[in-house]
Order: C-alpha cells, then sequence, then structure tokens
C-alpha cells in the first residue's frame, strides 16, 4: 500500500527524457515506482493533463533570512522550488565574527551567526518553508579576517581558509564569491585559489558572481576558469549576462568560453534569470575603493568634492576586468531607484533626478548608502541564447519576499516555462525541466534531488503547461504566479490545488545529506 499515487501524469524524469503519460507511487517520503499498475495507494490524485517534475532546485537565491521571518513563506513553493542554495555572492550569514561586526551587510541582516555552522542549526530550528542549502560566502569569510581592509596578511588567509574548512565540516556545500562587491572586489586570484583548494578537499563547487558582467566580462570569466582549474574544482557562473550597451552580443564569447572550459576538464555550469533587468545596491555602481575602509569611509569620500571627481574618473576607466564598478554600463534611463531613505526617491529612474547623472548618484548615497536598485541593461538575444544554452541552468538571484523588490523573486520559474517555454519555444519542455533540476542538483552534490526514479526524494511539482506563469511587473512584482497545482516535499504535500498547505516542512540540506 504506497502512501500517494500521483495517477495519468505526463511525468518527467529531470534528465531530459522523454516524458511518458504514467503513475507514481510515494511511500516514506521517496519515490518507489514509475509506470502502470502500480497498486493500491492510501491517497491517490489524478493528475492527468499535468505535467509531473522533481522538485525544482534554485542555484542562486538570497533567501538566507527567510526561515527567521515571523510568517511562514511559501514564495518559492507556489513556483515549483522544493531547495534553493543560499550563501550566494559571497555572503553568507556565517562565519560573522571579529572583524566583522562593524561591517555587516543588510543581504545578512539579524541572521548573522559567528560560525555557519550555527546558523545551518539556527536556520533548521526556526523551520525554513522549502530546502535550503548553504554556500559559505568569500565576503563574509574576509569581513570576519580583515574588515574592509584592501589589502590581507598570510596569516589573515589562513584564518580564512581556517573557518571556511569549518564550514565544510559543518555541512556548507560550496563556496561563493561576489568580486562586484567589497570586500571581495579586493581579492587576487591566489585568494581565491587558496580558498577552492579548501572546497576541494570535500569535493564541492565554487559559485561565483564574477568581478565583471560588462566590459570585462571575457577577462572575468578567464578569471573564474583559471581559478577552477589551478583548485581543481566545480565551477558555477552566477547569473549569466551581457550588461550594458557595450557588450551586447557578448553571450556568444561567454558561452563558447564556458564550452571551451569543459571541454579541457573544467566541471563547469552557470545559471541566468529571465528577465532583462538585474537588482543589487546602487553603492555597487561605484569603483570598490570608494568603499574601503566602510560606510563612513565612503560617506566622507562622497562629501569631498576632489575624492568625488576621483571616483569618478576611476569609474569611467575602461574595465579591464579588475574591478571599477559598473558606472560605465550604465545610461541614467536604466537605473530604476527600489527604496531610499526618502521615499519621495523611490520608483524614480536616475534620469528624473536631474542635474548631473554622477553627482545625483553620489547625493543618493550620501541620502542612504543602502539604497537599492533595479538596473536595466540586457538584451533580448542575450537573454535568450544563455537561456536556451544546455550548461545554462535557470536562478532567480531573488531574496526575501518583503519591501520593494525585482519580479524575479516571486515569479522566475513560472516565468521561464510560461514564456520562453510554452509562448516562445525557446526550450523544448524536457529541457527545461532538466535545467530547473537535475543540472543544478548534480552541480552542487543534492543527492536523490532533482530527478524522479525509484529511490529519489518525493520532491515533486506538479504543473499545468497551459497556464504556468507570472504576470508581476517591476512595478508590482509580488504576483500570485499561476499554473503550479501540486507540490510535495518529501512526500509531504505543501501545494494543494494551487494553495499552500501551511506549516515549514522544508530542511536545511547539509553537505552529503539525502
Amino acid at each position: 500500500m504506497h502512501d500517494l499515487l500521483l495517477r495519468h501524469g505526463t511525468v518527467h524524469d529531470g534528465l531530459g527524457g522523454q516524458p511518458r503519460e504514467t503513475d507514481v507511487a510515494i511511500s516514506g517520503g521517496r519515490v518507489v515506482a514509475i509506470g502502470a499498475d502500480l497498486g493500491p495507494a492510501r491517497r491517490v490524485l489524478d493528475v492527468a493533463g499535468l505535467v509531473v517534475a522533481p522538485g525544482f532546485v534554485d542555484p542562486h537565491s538570497h533567501s538566507d533570512t527567510v526561515p527567521f521571518l515571523a510568517q511562514e513563506q511559501p514564495f518559492k513553493l507556489v513556483q515549483g522550488v522544493t531547495t534553493e542554495i543560499v550563501g550566494n555572492c559571497g555572503f553568507s550569514c556565517g562565519p560573522i565574527q571579529g572583524e566583522a561586526d562593524g561591517f555587516i551587510p543588510s543581504i545578512v541582516g539579524d541572521a548573522a551567526h559567528p560560525t555557519l555552522g550555527e546558523y545551518l542549526d539556527a536556520a533548521q530550528a526556526a523551520g525554513p518553508s522549502n530546502n535550503l542549502a548553504v554556500l559559505v560566502g568569500h565576503n563574509t569569510l574576509r569581513l570576519t579576517a580583515a574588515g574592509m581592509a584592501a589589502g590581507i596578511t598570510p596569516r589573515q588567509l589562513e584564518h580564512m581558509c581556517a573557518l571556511a574548512a569549518e564550514a565544510f565540516e559543518s555541512g556548507a556545500v560550496g563556496f561563493s564569491s561576489g568580486l562586484e562587491y567589497v570586500p571581495g572586489a579586493y581579492a587576487d586570484v591566489d585568494e581565491l585559489v587558496a580558498l577552492a583548494l579548501v572546497a576541494k578537499r570535500w569535493d564541492l563547487t565554487y559559485a561565483t558572481h564574477m568581478r565583471s558582467e560588462s566590459e570585462g566580462l571575457a577577462d572575468a570569466l578567464d578569471e573564474a576558469v583559471a581559478v577552477a582549474t589551478r583548485a581543481g574544482i566545480r565551477l558555477h557562473v552566477s547569473h549569466c549576462k551581457a550588461s550594458g550597451r557595450a557588450v551586447h552580443g557578448a553571450s556568444a564569447m561567454v558561452l563558447d568560453k564556458l564550452a571551451r572550459a569543459r571541454r579541457a576538464g573544467v566541471d563547469v555550469r552557470a545559471d541566468v534569470y529571465p528577465y532583462l533587468a538585474f537588482g543589487t545596491g546602487l553603492v555597487a555602481v561605484l569603483p570598490p575603493a570608494a568603499c574601503e575602509g566602510g560606510e563612513q569611509a565612503l560617506l566622507a569620500r562622497l562629501a569631498d568634492p576632489a575624492e568625488r571627481a576621483a571616483l569618478r574618473a576611476l569609474a569611467e576607466t575602461p574595465d579591464t576586468g579588475t574591478g571599477v564598478g559598473f558606472w560605465r554600463e550604465l545610461h541614467p534611463d536604466d537605473v530604476q531607484i527600489l527604496n531610499h531613505r526618502d521615499p519621495a526617491i523611490a520608483g524614480k529612474r536616475l534620469a528624473d533626478l536631474g542635474g548631473d547623472p554622477w553627482d545625483a548618484l553620489c547625493d543618493l548615497l550620501m541620502g542612504d548608502p543602502h539604497a537599492e536598485g533595479v538596473f536595466h541593461t540586457m538584451h533580448e538575444r542575450d537573454l535568450r541564447a544563455f537561456l536556451s544554452d544546455p550548461l545554462v541552468s535557470i536562478g532567480s538571484d531573488g531574496g526575501p519576499p518583503v519591501g520593494p523588490n525585482h519580479p524575479r523573486t516571486f515569479g522566475t520559474f513560472p516565468t521561464f516555462l510560461g514564456r520562453y517555454v510554452r509562448q516562445e519555444k525557446a526550450v523544448p519542455m524536457a529541457e527545461a525541466i532538466r535545467k530547473v533540476s537535475s543540472a543544478v542538483a548534480a552541480q552542487f552534490g543534492l543527492a536523490g534531488r532533482g530527478w524522479l526514479g525509484p529511490g529519489a526524494v518525493a520532491d515533486v511539482a506538479v504543473f499545468d503547461p497551459d497556464t504556468i506563469g507570472h504576470a508581476g511587473t517591476y512595478e508590482r512584482p509580488d504576483v500570485r504566479p499561476t499554473g503550479m497545482v501540486h507540490v510535495f516535499l518529501a512526500g509531504h504535500q505543501v501545494i494543494a490545488d494551487g494553495e499552500p498547505t501551511g506549516g515549514r516542512h522544508g530542511r536545511v540540506l547539509r553537505r552529503g545529506a539525502r
């Protein structure tokens, strides 16, 4: 007697195989059989006409603080996402101690913990709504070892490596860098290789938000491949983009370099979100040198006309992959301000503020150094190329579902399946499901997840291929997606007929967990 039988669905194995109309039997939190005439079950769901797929795995998420929110948060479950990889872009909620105390980033906030192991314990105790697997962040390691200093000593690097080893031993599934952000922008290749060699001891993955995604894109990708090659480690390139008019069309170069690296023996993959705008803090527009020494030093530089002019000269220098911020890739109309201490500014474009755009940006940051924006800098041709490439999976880059936000937080996966798979047929359904399941699970060592077959964990997404989609916009992002009918976490139903069933049934998936 099975616990659950999903009958007559269009079943995708998540490995790219052709679908078949058949039944799926689940018992004890696992898939136990797929086929016809599987016998009786305590509960039977007729899912005829619906796609039955492995639960989606989001390789690039910033939901690190979500388990600690007061209310249950099913915003990923209603997209079919059963597991998220967090700790991306170099920022994790631990280890934060010592030098890091004065520089805790807003992406971490109140979820900061002295060690990553303590964060993992606390997140599990709080109760995630879906599964989380965690990377330890290079920025976080650097903040703890050296604060916001540009240079580090051999002893500080040794401390970073020891902290990373402790995080991996506690269950981290890899480490991440965010080399467009400080203090990660101050690191050289040798520093990154030293940490990658630590991760190699556990056969883990290096995920990188590269040093440049615009004019320095080619050099930045070469750097990422060099780190992975020297350390012999898996490489995951975060949120592929060719950002700014100067590099529109560069997707071909990026994909060629990824393919060449893979043929040369580097286990490299990447992810992309199905949008033409990215979102981040406005301070990232500035050269990394602006932030050296921390927030008060930044504000002092912006207040000094000579320092402000010097920063502008640096920001307008062509980016050769060494990191000068992304001012050169922007036009004032591209920059949409998401939030600011002055509510009259939120929602405007930089062009709306009048005057010199550089001075307007600096004045904005003096008023609120934590202000965030959405940057409309990508081209549809590049996005389609990334979405359709077999080495590129789908990742949201979304954060907590609170405050001003980007629609990717609420609709990445339904947007991909609705617009690019159903409407535009840019990717076949079987390949699309592979991109959101096994391609990610394998890259991060998530055994038993990302595929459907006997023995797999019964994380399952059941959706209507004719209605899956998301109507969210940059002005109103938090619209409920359509078409996700049922979702299961280890056989427990968390979405039923499109509605959350309540409860916190996710797990923190430590390295090697099944």
